[in-house]
């Protein structure tokens, strides 16, 4: 028998009863489907039949054969107007959202249903579900989807404000176990509406930066969370999502989710009231703790919304602040009992805050404030309030401000050595406080001195003052005070001030003595030895003002601030000197301009570091040295190569710098040589330049230096200047910036070297108030 064709056997039997049976299940959904619908709509359907039968007195059969006209003759459907009665009758939240979206000309929903058999549909399903899991399917499948929302997830708040996820539907079951707990203090989208109290839209999640379930960053996605609360206390948040981004939602759908977190809130009250602890419990647990404690539960109106609370229970600690009995403040409502906790930022809003959330508040100092007879009493407390299901647990422990500030005066008068007294006239009883014991060098329970004996343990010198003190205390009847040294038992004096005012009864007589002793030795001592610091800096200024003086004096008469222009050989040669504007800062800085026997011209400006009587004799030594060394005949660079021999062998310490030049009447060639100095500034033809600059270091640094030589070939007209850094130096610029500030200045020069001279020094822009020297070389 020959085998069939491939394409004609016959198919296995296995594949066959999968499909067959695939196909059975999903048939079976179909009709659990239609029944829960149908079972949904028959339990409107009853409603609405218990609703007539109240309102017309009939019985459930007549009900239903009036639900049947009437649907008939306004051409609805029994469910249709079925949901309309509940509407009617409910005047709910859910109904007034419903007439809303009506209004907006949205009647029908995919499916034929109308909005208001939707949301009733959505209610009947919540509330017939058996858990907050079911609670969250028959949300997204009656009211979300329709509103293009995808996925759904229903957070229980816990009593420390942690997140639950009681319900989800949309998300995966992997993303609701990662989800399942949200410790507190993260941030999440449920998070911020539960903290914040109110609904939040997220229009594009990712902006936010919040995680959140099902939620990655590269997708842009909407979401809202909304708190879910009954009797102003919030038990979970309603959070629901979108995968696209969305656009401002009208003031109709912000409504409904409202009243669909409101639906939810009912199924997270019963989980609630599963976990919540006894109020005999809580009881217990006020009445174990060590710190005054109230156990506070809401106070709801006819509506259902919280306008106070009231004082359940005070354990055996607690102490009100205004003295009134337990059994006076217990049962109480809280605003009643404290109004002023009402105030902004108060203990009121606080207990509110956490009774809604969940969050614990804990401070270390609150203000609580009682009224009684119209008088206000206030104690501070540190202050500590926690959610136990529906109640709140609020510790206070109140601090005795009294005791407080006796303690911090007492620590004022130990560390200001201050010790207060009173003396009864009538009586002559006497009370110290421990402090001046100690000061008086006495023991506690001698026997105090009155002041009328006060001079017998004083200084004789300081009787005087102390007769005249008693005099205006005692006598004058008006406050005093002096000083005196005290001379203690143990043979030490202590310098102490008393400061006393007398105290009247109500006629006028003088009843006491009040007062107090300090003890003012350290400060005594201090001012002897101020007074004698300023004896000594007194004198000091004066030997620095006369040191100066004569710096001064000894400077001008070697280097005047302005003498008149030399000319020789064709030379006009002008100098200036600008001393420093502080007194105390007289510089080592100098100039020279002499005729050598050789019939050469020496030019040379110096510069000796530092200030005073050393900087100056220091300069009066290498001046008159380079004078000494030019007439041997050697040429520049070999007399600042002896120059700083000198500095270095024969002063104490000193460094300069200095320029010199050597100027050749018969050839008009100018050689000259550095030190670590400012090189000259040439001008010639309105151009002005620096010479070039050659090797030099500072005088005085090391012992064996060598210098470099330049020379240049001077004309008619041309003008020469040297001068020390005093000229162009400031604190806010280089150095190399100022040298071209200076070269811009020359090209701009008065008819006369000697007024160029003076608008230079006047015009300079330096603020290190140092001195200055400059030498103008005018050739004819």
């Amino acid at each position: 028998m020959p085998s069939p064709h491939p394409d004609e056997r016959a198919p296995d039997p296995a594949v066959g009863n999968v499909g067959r049976l695939a196909a059975t299940i999903e048939r079976l959904r179909e009709q659990i489907a239609r029944a829960q619908l149908a079972a949904e709509g028959r339990a409107l359907i009853e409603l609405a039949k218990g609703i007539l039968v109240e309102r017309l007195r009939c019985g459930p059969t007549e009900a239903a054969l009036q639900l049947t006209a009437l649907a008939e003759r306004a051409g609805l459907s029994q469910l249709e107007l079925a949901a309309d009665l509940i509407n009617q009758a409910a005047q709910d939240r859910v109904a007034d959202v419903a007439h809303e979206l009506l209004a907006e000309a949205q009647p029908q929903r995919e499916g034929g249903g109308s909005v208001a058999v939707q949301l009733r549909e959505a209610e009947s399903g919540m509330l017939s579900a058996a858990d907050s899991q079911m609670v969250a399917e028959s949300l997204l499948e009656h009211a979300l989807t329709p509103l293009g929302a995808t996925a759904v997830a229903l957070w229980s708040a816990g009593s420390d404000a942690s997140l639950t996820l009681a319900g989800f539907a949309g998300h995966s079951t992997e993303e609701a176990r990662r989800w399942r707990y949200v410790p507190p203090g993260v941030a999440t989208p449920a998070r911020r509406a539960l903290t914040e109290r109110r609904t939040v839209w997220f229009p594009d999640l990712g902006e936010s930066g919040l995680p959140s379930i099902s939620h990655r960053h590269d997708i842009r996605a909407g979401r809202v969370a909304v708190p879910a609360g009954t009797g102003g206390r919030i038990l979970g948040v309603l959070e629901i999502s979108w995968p696209h981004p969305l656009p401002e939602q009208p003031p109709q759908i912000h409504r409904q989710v409202e009243a669909l977190a409101e639906l939810c809130a009912h199924t997270l009250d019963d989980r609630a009231a599963m976990v919540a602890p006894d109020l005999a419990e809580l009881v217990e647990l006020a009445d174990a703790l060590a710190d005054p404690a109230l156990v506070l539960r809401p106070e709801l109106d006819a509506d259902g919304l919280l306008t106070d609370f009231r004082i359940h229970h005070t354990n055996p600690r607690f102490a009100d602040p205004a003295g009134r009995p337990r059994t006076v403040v217990a049962g109480a409502l809280l605003l009643e009992a404290y109004p002023t906790a009402a105030e902004e930022h108060g203990l009121f809003e606080q207990v509110e805050r956490v009774h809604a959330t969940g969050e614990a508040f804990s401070t270390e100092r609150m203000t609580l404030t009682a009224v009684i007879d119209h008088v206000p009493l206030t104690s501070v407390a540190g202050v500590s309030i926690t959610r136990h299901g529906d109640c709140v647990l609020l510790i206070w422990r109140v601090q005795d401000e009294s005791l407080r500030l006796a303690s911090l005066l007492q620590h004022a008068q130990r560390l200001g050595r201050i010790g207060g007294f009173e003396e009864d006239v009538q009586s002559g009883e006497i009370t110290w406080n421990s402090q001046l014991y100690e000061l008086h060098g006495l023991a506690a329970g001698e026997r105090p001195i009155p002041l009328e004996h006060l001079r017998e343990h004083a200084h004789p010198d300081d009787g005087t003052a102390i007769g005249r003190f008693l005099r205006t205390v005692l006598h004058q009847r008006r406050p005093a005070s002096t000083s005196f040294r005290l001379q203690r038992g143990d043979r030490s004096v202590r310098h102490i001030r008393v400061v006393a005012e007398p105290v009247f009864g109500p006629d006028d007589r003088m009843i006491a003595v009040r007062g107090a002793y300090q003890d003012i030795s350290a400060q005594h001592w201090t001012e002897v030895a101020l007074a004698a610091t300023r004896d000594q800096l007194a004198h000091s200024e004066k030997q620095a003002v006369e040191r100066n003086r004569l710096t001064l004096q000894l400077q001008h008469a070697i280097m005047p601030p302005a003498q008149g222009p030399m000319e020789a050989f064709g030379l006009n040669i002008a100098v200036r000197y600008r001393p420093a504007e502080e007194g105390d800062l007289v510089g080592g800085d100098w100039y020279d301009a002499v005729i050598l026997p050789s019939k050469k011209i020496l030019l040379s400006v110096g510069d000796v570091a530092g200030h005073g009587i050393e900087a100056a004799t220091g300069m009066v030594v290498l001046r008159n040295a380079l004078r000494g060394l030019a007439a041997t005949g050697a040429g520049p660079a070999q007399l600042m190569t002896w120059l700083n021999l000198v500095t270095h062998h024969l002063t104490d310490h000193v460094t300069a710098t200095a320029i010199c030049g050597l100027y050749d009447p018969d050839t008009r060639v100018l050689r000259w040589a550095r030190a670590g100095h400012l090189p000259p500034v040439l001008v010639r033809g309105g151009a002005a330049a620096e010479m070039p600059m050659i090797g030099g270091l500072m005088l005085g640094v090391i012992s064996e230096a060598d210098y470099e030589e330049g020379d240049i070939q001077l004309e008619r007209e041309d003008t020469l200047f040297m001068y020390t850094d005093g000229l162009i130096e400031r604190r806010d610029i280089t150095l190399e910036r100022s040298q071209e500030q200076l070269i811009a200045e020359l090209k701009h020069l008065s008819p006369t070297l000697e007024h160029s001279l003076d608008q230079l020094l006047t015009y300079s822009n330096s603020d290190t108030d140092d001195d200055t020297c400059l030498i103008g070389v005018e050739v004819r």
